[in-house]
């Protein structure tokens, strides 16, 4: 089995921990990084502050934690476009990208707006997929990518660049948690995501990708082609725990990421098990079929 090659490595993207605090990526976008760096969040969460230019309006898209280095930073960013906040969207529920939101949006007067009800909170939208959203002078595209979870969204500038999210991130590869997330989704919204011909991959975690975003998102569909085919010759010998297949399938990771890896395996198994390619039972053992 070959293993794909992924186009980043021969890009010249900032180190890890190299990245800027805070960095005008387009006319549209500025990007402002949050201080939790980690192995899940890379170097940190990035806050995305979205809005025409001379339009005297913002909107935050995944304002993070609710930090108040973090939040300072927002604000600057803000100022220096001359733009107040007019509106929180949020790609998913997870906390290192949706805490900050109600707070903030508090904080701002502005509107929530996700596609979970609870991240949206009271008086908050919720958003539909195939949405326009017109807002700080622009229009913004709702673009469900479901999979690393189910309420996950992208959202779609003018200028032709996807603010992704989880769904793809700027080096590595995004984990499709277990049981909210579903391989078959997440394989569907990379195809989705690439058929938009993105201009550029603005990620919640992680350097930008702007030199060949859709040569990025061909090597995360042969990335899962290639784990889900692993755990299938890992299984040969015979029955097999999540935790004895992350072990032999993963081996060459740090095992700090060994958890999260392990959500992508019982995603995975979960969709091996529906095709009637694997049997048994994920909290026991699987064997192929």
């Amino acid at each position: 089995m070959q293993t794909p090659t992924d186009p980043r490595v021969t890009w010249d993207l900032p180190a890890p921990g190299a990245m800027p605090r805070t960095a005008d990526l387009e006319p549209l976008v500025t990007r402002v990084l949050a201080p939790n760096p980690g192995p899940m969040t890379l170097d940190g969460t990035n806050t995305y502050v979205v809005g025409a230019p001379g339009s005297g309006r913002a909107v935050l898209v995944d304002p993070g934690p609710d930090d108040p280095a973090h939040l300072a930073a927002v604000e600057a960013a803000l100022a220096a476009r001359d733009a107040r906040c007019v509106g929180v969207l949020v790609t998913h529920h997870h906390g290192d990208h949706a805490e900050a939101a109600l707070p903030w949006g508090a904080r701002f007067g502005a509107r929530v707006a996700a596609a979970d009800p609870r991240v949206a909170g009271p008086g908050g939208r919720v958003l539909e997929p195939g949405e326009r959203l017109d807002l700080a002078g622009t229009v913004i595209g709702v673009v469900p990518t479901p999979g690393h979870c189910a309420d996950h969204l992208s959202f779609r500038l003018e200028s032709g660049a996807v603010l992704a999210g989880d769904h793809v991130l700027g080096r590595g590869t995004s984990v499709v948690t277990h049981p909210e997330g579903d391989v078959l989704a997440y394989l569907e919204s990379l195809r989705r995501v690439h058929d938009l011909g993105p201009s550029a991959l603005y990620c919640g975690h992680g350097p930008e990708l702007t030199e060949d975003p859709g040569a990025v998102l061909d090597y995360y569909r042969a990335h899962r082609a290639m784990r889900e085919q692993q755990l299938l010759e890992a299984l040969a010998p015979g029955p097999r725990t999540v935790d004895e297949l992350v072990a032999t399938v993963y081996a060459d990771v740090p095992r700090a990421v060994w958890p999260a890896a392990a959500h992508s395996t019982r995603a995975t198994l979960a969709k091996l098990l529906a095709e009637g390619r694997v049997e048994g039972d994920l909290d026991a053992a699987v064997r192929r079929a």
